[in-house]
């Protein structure tokens, strides 16, 4: 007759102490490094309709937009000064802003501007041109601030420029 022997089995403590050691270090460590998502959001408007019957509208700027050209006019439609592409080729954002600047001191109560771009005017153009037209950096006392331009920007179409307007001044023509 054989016996049978009965193992003796016992169940195996699983240590996780080496994994929580690992989770303390690690999770400070990724909570200090992770950069935070910033979303900033503009509050656009669109133009007003001009003409009224009785009432009177102030002169505001407008930007029109075509690809990299830039001309900066009244709600009169005068043009009032046209930005030439930069050398690198890239929007003449220092332009602008000398330009935007010039005009909060010609009509300091003003605090609109409509921006009227092209269908094929790139995203990022037209984020740098609000953000050029919004605020400019200056320094006040012994700091760099941002100044307010024009801080209500409203979004419009380009004007449709006639084909023989286009041929005439190069493609260059508001």
């Amino acid at each position: 007759m054989r016996r049978r022997h009965r193992r003796l089995t016992s169940e195996a403590d699983l240590d996780i102490t080496p994994f929580m050691n690992l989770m303390i270090v690690l999770v400070p460590v990724l909570l200090i490094n992770m950069v935070f998502a910033h979303t900033s959001v503009l509050q656009l408007s669109f133009p007003s309709a001009s003409g009224a019957a009785g009432e009177e509208h102030p002169v505001q700027p407008e930007v029109i937009i075509r690809g990299k050209h830039l001309w900066v006019t009244d709600s009169e439609g005068n043009l009032l000064q046209e930005l030439p592409v930069a050398a690198n080729e890239d929007l003449d954002r220092k332009g602008l802003s000398d330009v935007m600047q010039q005009l909060k001191a010609r009509w300091p109560e003003q605090t609109r501007v409509t921006l009227k771009p092209s269908l094929d005017t790139e995203y990022q153009t037209l984020v740098t041109v609000m953000d050029t037209v919004r605020s400019y950096r200056a320094v006040m006392v012994t700091s760099v601030v941002d100044a307010e331009l024009f801080p209500e920007i409203s979004i419009g179409d380009a004007p449709v420029q006639p084909a023989a307007a286009e041929h005439e001044s190069g493609g260059r023509a508001p």
